[in-house]
């Protein structure tokens, strides 16, 4: 198994920033992506950012050029660098890994989420 732990989020005013971090834990054996997601109330869960063990990343049309997202794989932790945000970018967000751990196949794991609220 493996366990991925968020912290970082907060309250913050539009057009501040926050750096949110995750880490992994459990002896994963190997993590080929980690990544972000967000649910908004009311809303659905959605991707937010992406990146891989070589480093190439992906990120949701909303947030390019805001957003930064980051890995240090020998700590297996995973970054997320919020700027410029906006009262929409409020919502849970959530750490998600796909990865492989001893006695496992290749599986997907979720954080428990941590609360980012932008006021205007």
């Amino acid at each position: 198994q493996v366990q991925l732990v968020e912290s970082g989020g907060g309250l913050v005013q539009a057009g501040g920033s926050l750096r949110l971090s995750c880490a992994a834990s459990g002896r994963p054996l190997s993590i080929p992506v980690m990544g972000w997601y967000r649910q908004a109330p009311g809303k659905q869960r959605e991707l937010v950012a992406t990146i891989n063990l070589g480093g190439s990343t992906n990120y949701a049309d909303s947030v390019k050029g805001r957003f930064t997202v980051s890995r240090d794989n020998a700590k297996n932790i995973v970054y997320l660098e919020v700027t410029s945000l906006k009262p929409e970018d409020t919502a849970v967000y959530y750490c998600h890994a796909v990865a492989t751990a001893t006695g496992s196949g290749l599986g997907t794991y979720w954080g428990q989420g941590t609360q980012v609220t932008v006021s205007s």
